[in-house]
Formats: structure tokens, sequence, C-alpha cells
């Protein structure tokens, strides 16, 4: 789809008096609900704050494209403004937006996608971004635009709207600078966290930089639709080196024995005659396998250890939540099954009647991966894919406790999810180690190791690893089980508070995260106390926020009293993210009054005795709860304190009548 489809005239505010990102975002609002583009004003308003509350949609240079997906969206849209003075954005590069798009996308498809990667096209021209600040009305922004895009995407005249969009980034750059041979002397990956913006921007200053040096370079977008113009086998073969400008793991094991640079997607942005100089120099290290040379690894993103540790635990936590989420509901409405057909609490108490066996059965196989999974992905987040299959063995042997005694498993020595962690971690270092080792060996060596050398003695050096020391993780882990099953009321009560507190300490980031694995980790040894106090903790934040916003109302602005109601929703969900917004603007008031009703909630669900099989689901759970309706007072208690918390402590703001 073409922009000049998408933006009218009458949707282009110029010399905008927006002072703030907030009102920028309700002026171009406006703009779209004027259009007629929106069914629902209100609920847009919500799906742009709950986008901006996740990163900043701003670019940097100058440009801002809030957007999102939405029910209301009955016709997609544009909306543009010019800000000539500039507002803070939030930008990566600290310099304010005075360019601002924002793209009204329907739910179907990936529209906003493609229009964000043709929009990073064009303004990565510096004269037309002049150009369009100096405009003096809407229909001269618009003329401009216009004759931007048909310059640069000159075959649109013929293509469909879908092809067009499809092809917006890459396919005009590939045609333009492949070589007579069919090669390309540099090839890239680019690819950013959220696999928008910065993912096109990247590329498209390659690609320009290229062009102006006389390089031929093709360059793949790793986005959030996928990757776009993959890099083929005889791509690979045939260039001379690879530069890799990515913020988030991409498949680097095709890349083995060629020349790769590895640098964060800003530098794609800002320094790509850099970037390609150095590609192609002597200095470049050759990639060996899954593991850089000490020169390549000193030109990866500058992380600390503990951030690398961090990024592959939540690579293996994120795919293993669908199997303990859906496996783990499935159980435990086996239990609801059989408590409502009023079965015996006996040794067949969840597959008493044939309903109940079906989704214990089922749910317990999905269950089952919880270990392999999560192991097998943090070593994956270490080491990329060939290290898969030493992290799931690792994951497996330590969910059945294998040993040298007992290599078909045992009880005693299930190592359950220290086990796993340990397995995941291990399994990574383990492929390092071996793509170390055989880094100098032939290429006919090479060529084997993905799909013989690894599996082979990574699956061998793990089992020995994991058979030597599940009986010592074992017994850690009986131990803490144990430990936490004879807690006395008082330690009950109090590690709920902390487990609880934590979940709205950062509403989503690493204190969140290390409570809700360790409430999932319980699971897995049965102990379901644990999960109910990390829930409820999760719960609370987002339903404090909405309760303050509905019988406080002067202590916020007129777009949080706005989009308060949501967070009902939100936080009946389980969606701790929706109090972000409301803590980014408020930290010192907001964080600390979520964090005593959290805790507060999460000691009243353990002071109750309640439990919780199911791992996520907030309120559509709430009929597995054990001990539901202390669940429901726990919850209300926190909230409750949390509003009052806020009441206090923020100051009173102006309410428009």
């Amino acid at each position: 789809m073409k922009i000049r489809d998408l933006l009218k005239p009458e949707s282009i505010v110029i010399n905008a008096p927006a002072k703030t990102k907030d009102e920028a975002i309700s002026m171009l609002i406006d703009k779209h609900d004027e259009a007629g583009n929106l069914s629902d004003k209100q609920v847009y308003t919500d799906g742009i704050l709950k986008r901006e509350s996740e990163s900043t949609t701003a670019i940097g240079e100058g440009i801002a494209i809030p957007h999102c997906k939405s029910d209301s969206v009955i016709n997609p849209g544009l909306a543009a403004m010019t800000v000539p003075e500039g507002i803070d954005y939030g930008a990566p590069d600290g310099q304010p937006s005075n360019l601002v798009f924002m793209i009204a996308a329907p739910m179907d498809g990936d529209l906003h996608l493609d229009v964000l990667a043709k929009l990073m096209t064009l303004l990565m021209d510096l004269d037309l971004r002049k150009r369009l600040l100096a405009a003096e009305s809407g229909e001269a922004f618009l003329d401009e635009l216009n004759k931007a895009e048909a310059a640069k995407f000159p075959e649109e005249a013929e293509e469909s709207a879908d092809e067009a969009s499809a092809a917006a980034v890459s396919e005009d750059a590939a045609a333009s600078e492949e070589t007579k041979e069919g090669a390309y002397r540099v090839l890239a990956v680019t690819a950013c966290p959220t696999g928008i913006a910065h993912t096109y921007m990247a590329a498209e200053a390659l690609n320009q930089k290229a062009e102006e040096m006389g390089i031929s370079i093709k360059v793949e977008t790793n986005g959030s639709g996928g990757a776009k113009n993959e890099l083929t086998a005889d791509d690979i073969a045939a260039a001379e080196a690879i530069i890799v400008a990515a913020d988030k793991q991409v498949a680097m094991a095709r890349f083995a024995g060629k020349k790769v640079l590895k640098t964060k997607v800003a530098d794609g942005i800002n320094k790509p005659e850099e970037l390609i100089n150095k590609a192609l120099s002597d200095s470049c290290p050759v990639f060996e396998g899954e593991a850089l040379t000490e020169s390549a690894e000193a030109d990866t993103l500058n992380e600390s250890m503990g951030r690398k540790i961090y990024k592959a635990l939540m690579n293996g936590v994120s795919y293993m939540l669908p199997f303990v989420i859906g496996g783990g509901i499935m159980i435990a409405l086996a239990f609801l099954i059989d408590t409502l057909a009023g079965a015996p609490r006996d040794g067949n108490f969840g597959t008493y009647t044939a309903a109940a066996a079906f989704f214990k059965g089922a749910g317990g196989v999905a269950f089952g991966f919880m270990l392999p999974v999560l192991a097998g992905f943090i070593a994956h987040g270490i080491a990329d894919r060939p290290a898969i299959a030493v992290g799931f063995t690792g994951g497996a042997l330590a969910a059945a406790g294998s040993t040298f005694a007992e290599p078909a498993g045992d009880a005693a020595a299930v190592s359950g999810f220290l086990g796993a962690l340990l397995a995941g971690f291990a399994g990574g270092l383990i492929v390092l180690m071996l793509n170390k080792l055989f880094g100098k060996m032939p290429e006919f060596v090479q060529r084997m190791m993905p799909v013989l050398i690894i599996p082979l003695l990574g699956i061998t050096l793990m089992s020995l690893l994991m058979f030597a020391i599940n009986p010592f993780i074992g017994m850690i882990n009986s131990g803490l089980t144990n430990a936490l099953s004879s807690m006395g009321d008082s330690s009950a009560i109090l590690l709920g508070c902390i487990v609880a507190g934590m979940m709205a300490i950062d509403m989503g980031g690493p204190f969140n995260k290390a409570a809700y694995v360790f409430g999932t980790g319980m699971l897995a040894n049965g102990n379901y106390s644990i999960m109910a106090a990390v829930m409820i903790g999760g719960m609370i934040p987002p339903i404090a926020i909405a309760l303050s916003t509905t019988f406080f109302k002067n202590r916020w602005t007129d777009n949080e009293r706005k989009s308060g109601p949501v967070n009902y929703i939100m936080g009946l969900c389980f969606i701790t993210e929706g109090a972000i917004p409301y803590a980014a603007a408020d930290p010192l008031r907001v964080i600390p009054s979520c964090i005593v009703g959290s805790a507060l909630g999460g000691a009243l669900s353990m002071a109750f005795g309640c439990t919780l099989m199911a791992p996520h689901g907030g309120i559509f759970v709430f009929p597995v709860v054990g001990h539901v309706l202390g669940y429901i007072i726990a919850l209300v208690a926190g909230a409750a304190a949390g509003m009052v918390m806020l009441a206090l402590l923020k100051k009173k703001q102006p309410v428009s009548q």
C-alpha cells in the first residue's frame, strides 16, 4: 500500500503547537478520528499508550512514529505533524523529535510494519526531512512525500499494493546493487528488539552508503514480521564479509568460516561507512562456528556478564511459558472436574472421570516439556541453534533424575528446575567450547560440526555432567522443597510478601521475572502456594492504579484518568505491564505504592493457604485456585492498600470539567 493512499492533507498538522509527547499523541489521534479511521477513539488511544509503554517509538534523527494495531481501526491511515522546535519523545539519540507520523493499522495483516519500513526508507533522506519541515501546508507536505515515494519505488506503478509493501525495503536495493556475477561483496543482517523501525533504518543506511561507495550489498531485515530479503547459501559463499548489526539474536551458524563484523543496530544507522570498511579490511575476524574469535568478541555489544546471563535465561523462559501455562491450566482443570464430580481424593484424583483424565494426561505431557525446553533455549541463547539439542538433553536428564547408578532415572535424584537451569547454561558453554576446539580443523570437519560432532560430543558431555551432579542438586532441590513445605505460618507469610512485592518492583523486568520463574519452578516441585502469591502480586499494581483513577481522580492527569479503566482488565488478566506508563511518569510514588499493595496481597494469600496450579490466567483461573474466597479477599485488600498509598503520596492534579 502506498503512503499517499493512507495520508491525506487534512490529517497533517503543520507547525503543530505541541509542547509534550502526550500533546502530540493526542493531536494525531484526533486527526485519525476526524478522518473516520476509528470506530472507538478511546480504544485506539489505549493501544497507542500501551505501545509507548513498551518502548519509545522515537527513532532518532528527529523522527518519531507512534503506531499500533487495533480492532478500533476501520480504515488504515496515517497522520503526521511537523514541530519546528521539537518535543522530547525519548529518542535513543537524546535529540528532540520534529517530524511525527502516527500509523493506525487494523488487526488483520502487518500493514503497520510495511508502512514503517517504507517510511524509514524515505526518511533516511536528510534532504526530504528538511523539505517536509519547510512545508507550509498539508498539501505541500504530502506532495514532497509523493515525489519521494515515486522516485524511490517506481516499480509500484505495476505492482499490487501487497507486493509493494513486502518489497519496500529490500527489492529496490537488491535490483540495483547486484553485481554482474550475481554476487555481493558485503552481506548484512539488521535487527532490533521490537523488529520495527531501527531494523529498517539500519538496512537503508547500509544500502545507501554502499551505493555511494560503489560496493554491492544485500541486507536481510529481521523484523517482527519475519526475515525479509533472506541471505541464501550462495550469497554467503560468494560474499567477502558480513555485517551483523543487531540488538537481538539472529541465526549465526550459517556464517561459519566467513569474516563477520558484529555490532549494535545503532551503528548500522550512524556508522554505515565505517562498518563496511571495517568488514572488508584484513583486520575483520573470521567467525568460527558459533564462537567468535577474541577480536570479534571485542566488537560485539558491550554487555555485562550479568546482562548476557539474564538474556539467555529470559530466552529459555519465553519458550518455556507456553508449555507451562497450557499444560498447567489443563492439569488444574482436571482437578476441578474431579472436584465437581465428587471424586474421592485418593491416588486417582485428577484422572477419576474420563474428562479429567483427558486434561490431566494431555496437560501432563505439555507440562513435562517445561524443563527440557527451558534448558534447551537457555543454551540456544548462549550458543545459537546447535546448542538446542545439548540443552534439551540436559533438561530431560534433570527432570528424570538420571545418575550413573540409575541411568533411567531416580526419583530421589531429580534435580528439577535448578538442574535444568544449570543444564541450560552448561549446554551453551559446552557448544562454545566445542566450536573453539574444532574451529581450526579442515573445512570438511567443520561442515560436520552442526549435524554430527556437536550433537554427539555435546550430548555425551552433557550426559556425563548431569549424571554426576543430579544426586547433589537433587538433594538441594529436595531440601528446598521440604523447607518450603514445612515453613511455619510467619515464614510462609514473609516469603509470600517478598515474591509478590518483587512482581511490582519493575513490572516485567528482572525482579518481576525472577519472582515469576521461582513460582513456576516451585510448581514443578509440587508447591502451589508460591505461584498463588506470585500471580496476586502481578495482578495488584494495575488494579490499584485503576481504582485510584476511579476514586481519586484529582491525583491523575486527564490522559491518565481516561486510560485508567483499562487497567481493571489488564490487572484481572494478570498483565502487570499495564501499570508501567503510570510508574514511568511518577516512579517515586507509584512504584512504592504498588509494592506495598502487592506485598500485602501475597502475604494474605499465604496466610489464607491459597494455592494455584496454573501459572497464568488471572481471574480466568480462579475456579482452580485453592481457597478462592481467601484469594479474592487478598486481592481486594492488596489493591485497596495500593490505592490508598497512591492517594496519600501523589500530588493533586487539575481536573478538567
